[in-house]
């Protein structure tokens, strides 16, 4: 006798388990699996979260004042006391390159955030309306560009003095440029989709879809080039520093330990080499983090 062997109709088949079906993956945990792999840019952030902690938390476990001066002790080279030295007016080196990488790191983050909301709002709202609006804004921007930055710099300086709140105010107002033009340029591609339309087929407001629907889905483009702009804006003042129009003493930023070193460099090497490494490191560690995050947020540009 011949066996036929029928094959199981769809119903008897076993049904698979909820747990069992295959998860969906966010955009979120695709870039941090992209970035886990990107061994330089994990180098970075741990580089960089390390200066960071030093800066931050160090100074409370030094036994030593940033500005504490003792001339007896004069500027000397490292030792098992001052670990990096101190300066001409015996200050310890270490406290001051710690309490100057707050100063910095401060800079940048507060005047990076301040570009962020002008840049991301003013770029938005350029492309969406578009028209004459947007060429008079964009315009604009233009004109600000061919501005140069020190000269800006210095009439602020002159017209409100100096302060660390004016540094915050006027690399901010440089910084914003490039930001808007970034996201006006991905808003003007998204501004054709189709959820674009449907939100202003309900009748949502301009406000309610550039910030609800629009700005939501630049954020990628916006944390790599905010991770970029950190780096920049610390250079920025330490070029206002170096030149006397950054932070005034008895503060010090790495700028301005830089800038003293360098007067002193051919007898007290240390009070250029410490301040300049510290100074270095950040920003590599902060370009390599920016890197990876751009590859890591938007995988198409690393192909390019």
């Amino acid at each position: 006798m011949i066996r036929t062997t029928l094959s199981p109709s769809p119903d008897d088949l076993p049904v698979p388990k909820l747990e069992e079906l295959e998860r969906g993956s966010s955009l979120w945990k695709d870039a941090w699996r992209r970035l886990r792999q990107n061994r330089l840019a994990l180098i970075a952030l741990a580089l960089f979260t390390v200066i960071a902690i030093v800066c931050v938390l160090g100074p409370f476990m030094t036994p030593y004042g940033y500005e504490e001066q003792r001339l007896a002790y004069g500027a000397q080279g490292p030792t098992w006391e001052h670990w990096m030295g101190t300066d001409a007016l015996g200050r310890d080196q270490l406290t001051r390159i710690m309490h100057g990488g707050r100063i910095s790191l401060s800079v940048g983050f507060m005047a990076t955030a301040v570009s962020l909301v002008i840049g991301v709002l003013y770029g938005a709202t350029s492309a969406y309306i578009g028209g004459r609006t947007d060429a008079v804004m964009m315009r604009f921007v233009d004109i600000l560009y061919a501005m140069p930055f020190t000269i800006f710099v210095i009439l602020l300086t002159v017209i409100f003095g100096r302060s660390l709140y004016l540094i915050f105010i006027a690399i901010g107002a440089v910084e914003w440029l490039t930001m808007a033009r970034i996201v006006r340029g991905q808003v003007l591609t998204l501004k054709q989709q189709e959820f674009i339309e449907a939100a202003v087929s309900l009748g949502y407001s301009n406000g309610r879809i550039i910030l609800r629907h629009l700005i939501p889905n630049v954020v990628g483009p916006i944390i790599v080039y905010a991770t970029l702009t950190v780096p920049a804006v610390m250079l920025l003042e330490a070029v206002l520093s170096f030149l006397g129009l950054g932070v005034q003493p008895p503060m010090a930023s790495w700028g301005v330990l830089i800038n003293e070193g360098k007067d002193a460099m051919t007898v007290y090497p240390w009070l250029l080499f410490f301040p300049a490494l510290f100074f270095s490191l950040t920003l590599f560690s902060l370009n390599f983090l920016g890197d990876g995050l751009r590859d890591a947020l938007d995988p198409k540009s690393s192909k390019d």
